[in-house]
């Protein structure tokens, strides 16, 4: 098996979720008691939380480079950033490496392209629903996504930075998105897009009305594929 790199602590809980289903996946493929082979640096959140300007951004983009570099460094032979959000900075980041940064909007496009998907709502923070970065990689793999509703952005961007991303899954939070994803159903659409690294905290991925892809799932079975050398 390869060596893989995370970049996380974005947030912890996400972290936490990325290295238990890439060793859950690892251990389904090899053996019950095997386990993969990463590097993992879980940066300090407080100095990549609330990005608003330019600047905030170049500042992220930085601190993640570095971190990219240190884990090159170490031996990692690829990399995966866990966050969503964060992949606003990923051309930056891959800049500074000569190893692969597995892109999580690619993977999630890839996948739904496999499956046929041409219509889907994306639910993610304020940037990943309103910003062209992440939504452009779908369309790129012919998903046509509905346009962010302002008010599910507000409801989602508190529940994430306020709940989540502090480990707390509600059930008020779990209720909400049930009747968010409802109500996209109603309106047409025929997938939804977890574009969060911790919304699967309170969204059933496996049962629900509409099929779920999640980002997190997604990037992580496509890390074991690189682990395994299928990628």
């Amino acid at each position: 098996m390869r060596k893989l790199g995370l970049i996380g602590g974005m947030s912890w809980a996400s972290t936490l979720t990325y290295y238990e289903c890439i060793n859950r996946y690892v251990q389904k493929r090899s053996a019950p008691m095997a386990s993969a082979p990463m590097l993992i640096e879980s940066l300090d959140f407080r100095e990549l939380y609330g990005l608003r300007e330019n600047d905030d951004w170049q500042r992220a983009a930085g601190v993640l480079s570095r971190s990219a570099k240190r884990l090159e460094d170490a031996g990692a032979g690829a990399l995966i950033i866990g966050a969503n959000s964060m992949h606003k900075v990923y051309d930056e980041v891959a800049e500074a490496v000569d190893i692969p940064i597995l892109h999580i909007a690619e993977c999630v496009g890839e996948r739904m392209k496999e499956k046929g998907v041409k219509t889907a709502a994306l639910l993610g923070t304020r940037n990943i629903m309103t910003e062209n970065f992440y939504r452009q990689r779908l369309v790129a793999h012919g998903v046509d996504l509905f346009p962010p509703d302002m008010v599910n952005v507000e409801l989602l961007d508190t529940i994430i930075y306020d709940e989540l991303m502090v480990g707390k899954a509600t059930r008020d939070a779990q209720r909400a998105l049930k009747t968010i994803i409802t109500r996209k159903e109603q309106d047409g659409a025929k997938a939804i897009v977890l574009a969060c690294t911790e919304l699967d905290m309170v969204v059933d991925v496996d049962a629900n009305v509409l099929p779920i892809f999640d980002s997190t799932r997604i990037h992580c079975e496509a890390a074991v594929e690189w682990i395994f050398g299928d990628a």
